[in-house]
């Protein structure tokens, strides 16, 4: 496999057709090696239409959904960015090109480890990775200009709405399966957020989110 050429059709025949017009973002796609992200068992599927496994039973989103989400948030030159879930450190590593840092919580101590170590081989100095569960946000780095929820919420909590700086986006994806919103929350001010409805799909659930009470007729 020439991963150049594979990034190439990646790009052109998922990603594209997915209403990823972005230059920006795809040249983003080009540039990050997503294939240095992928566990070596894994690898031939790197630029597959799907999520890739990792450890613990994580997986990596789909390349398109991942375009769809960077070409939503339009970062340049973002300031302070928060990711919810940091898996194997590629998406953190793309936020890491168009922000001028970024905190990446993952509640899975390998996982964090694993990010760590594919960040660091790659010389990406400007990605914190922090071990613990981020569904409510991350204090210790709030506010942030944007929020990146990388799993499933079945909502959106109140405090992770609260660490959105004036101006800040957050992207997330909220529901349950078979279908799930992705949604993006801009906050104009401190209080008002204006909420906008992208595209359904289905992804994972964060580890350990509270799901909402089941009634029963």
């Amino acid at each position: 496999m020439n991963p150049e050429n594979a990034r190439y059709n990646m790009i052109e025949q998922q990603v594209r057709p997915w209403e990823v017009t972005s230059p920006g973002v795809c040249q983003l796609l080009m540039t990050v090696r997503r294939e240095d992200f992928v566990p070596t068992p894994m690898r031939a599927l790197a630029f597959a239409d799907l999520e890739v496994p990792l450890p613990l039973g994580q997986v990596m989103l789909k390349p398109a959904i991942e375009g769809r989400i960077l070409q939503a948030l339009r970062i340049e030159r973002a300031g302070t960015v928060l990711e919810v879930g940091a898996g194997s450190g590629y998406f953190a590593a793309l936020l890491s090109m168009r922000a001028r840092r970024v905190c990446a919580v993952e509640i899975e101590p390998e996982l964090a480890q694993l990010a760590r170590k594919n960040l660091q081989r790659e010389g990406i100095d400007n990605v914190l990775v922090e071990e613990g569960d981020g569904s409510q946000g991350w204090f210790p780095q709030a506010p942030y200009d944007v929020i990146v929820v990388s799993g499933g919420l079945p909502e959106l909590p109140e405090g992770l709405l609260a660490q959105l700086k004036p101006g800040g986006r957050l992207f997330a994806f909220v529901g349950q399966a078979p279908v799930m919103k992705a949604c993006l929350v801009t906050r104009k001010d401190e209080k008002q957020l204006l909420r906008q409805k992208l595209f359904e799909t289905v992804v994972p659930m964060l580890r350990h989110t509270p799901r909402p009470p089941i009634f029963r007729f």
